[in-house]
């Protein structure tokens, strides 16, 4: 059998594992990222691209405001801005015990900068004619939009390239170990031998903390997301509800995108697939917020595999059982904002032991003391989902 050497080994080719590869190279570490199918291919490449910080549980937000800034530096990083467009993120309340969810996370966004403007009942059918009559209130992120998910994370794995390091598609890790010197990562016939090693594998994250003795509640997530034909462009801002059975957006090339619900997966093959009947149910709520879209063919529907806890927050953070073991996983529908960020985090956990973005939350061991957690297959608020 083969082997490589290298500094620091990457598994996981999604945003946050490329991002992780962009920043490593930048500052001189020869890293390696496996990923076992394509740049982007699951979590980051298909889902619904929101890039939106309002929302965000409140331990998320320091996170987001920091991803945020990257994604406005994206041009610069990386060469392009993935089509990422600040429309704003409009989130709506469909009642009144809606409504004070929304006044009640004023104070939330205040606390961690972010600008929120809540826009009562007559003001909004004022400002956004076009919302169904359901709809008594929003809350509106001005600093939030939008990017196309396709381009994130091969605009991340071109720019790590080019600042050095060393990615690898098609390539599934099939044993883990640590010889108490350095860890050693098989693929095929081939070893790869570093001394840090950072687990960005998304759901399949848990079994890469399994294999040095961490058991993570680790999930399945399969986010249902469908796209329409071309219209004429009307909806400026990212839509999301309180509650978050659905959100929508439409591009400038005229689809709307939308989602809610769940479809399902087989993370053994890997294989994913949307769901008719969550997609007739989420159909109809788009409707409700959007009666001007009655009419319109969904020309597609899709899906794929996220990892998702328990508590709606990633596993982010050193290993409790490894030394330079880094785990940055399960972002349960969060990962496509919060990746850039999560990239630099990582580099300065290896590089430099330390980071100023308080991880205390995101401890790979925070289940440890509660069971119940263990229980596969828990339901879960998809407001955090979009």
């Amino acid at each position: 059998m083969s082997a490589t050497a290298t500094d620091v080994l990457i598994v996981g080719g999604g945003g946050a594992g490329c991002s992780t590869a962009l920043h490593l190279a930048k500052r001189g570490a020869r890293c390696i990222l496996l990923e076992r199918g394509q740049i982007g291919g699951q979590a980051t490449g298909v889902n619904y691209g929101g890039v939106r910080q309002q929302g965000r549980h409140p331990a998320e937000l320091p996170l987001a405001r920091r991803s945020r800034d990257i994604w406005a530096r994206l041009p610069e990083l990386i060469g392009t801005d993935c089509e990422f467009e600040v429309t704003g993120h409009l989130k709506l309340a469909r009642n009144q015990t809606e409504e004070a969810d929304l006044i009640a996370y004023l104070d939330v966004a205040k606390a961690n900068g972010l600008p929120l403007i809540m826009i009562g009942g007559n003001a909004i059918h004022q400002q956004y004619p076009w919302l169904g009559p359901d709809v008594v209130a929003g809350s509106f992120a001005p600093d939030d939009g939008a990017a196309n998910p396709r381009l994130l994370s091969p605009a991340l794995a071109r720019a790590a390239r080019d600042a050095g390091a060393d990615i690898r598609e098609f390539k599934p890790v099939s044993k883990l170990a640590h010889d108490g010197t350095q860890f050693i990562v098989t693929s095929g016939e081939h070893e790869f031998h570093a001394r840090y090693l950072v687990n960005t594998a998304g759901y399949w994250g848990g079994a890469v903390a399994r294999a040095f003795g961490e058991q993570v509640p680790v999930s399945p997530l399969n986010p249902n997301l469908l796209v329409t034909e071309p219209l004429p462009y009307f909806i400026a801002p990212n839509l999301g509800v309180v509650g978050g059975d659905v959100y929508l957006r439409q591009i400038r090339r005229g689809n709307v995108i939308f989602g809610g619900g769940r479809g399902h997966s087989d993370p053994d093959v890997p294989s994913s697939r949307p769901s008719p009947e969550a997609s007739y149910v989420v159909m109809a709520k788009a409707l409700q917020l959007v009666p001007q879209l009655a009419g319109v063919q969904v020309i597609r529907s899709w899906t794929g595999i996220d990892g998702e806890m328990p508590d709606d927050i990633p596993v982010i953070g050193p290993s409790r059982t490894t030394p330079g073991l880094f785990h940055a996983f399960g972002f349960s529908g969060h990962g496509f904002q919060l990746g850039p960020a999560i990239g630099a985090i990582m580099s300065e956990l290896v590089l430099d032991g330390h980071t100023d973005v308080p991880l205390e939350p995101f401890r790979i061991d925070r289940f440890a003391a509660d069971q119940s957690f263990n229980q596969q297959g828990q339901r879960h608020d998809a407001s955090h989902h979009a």
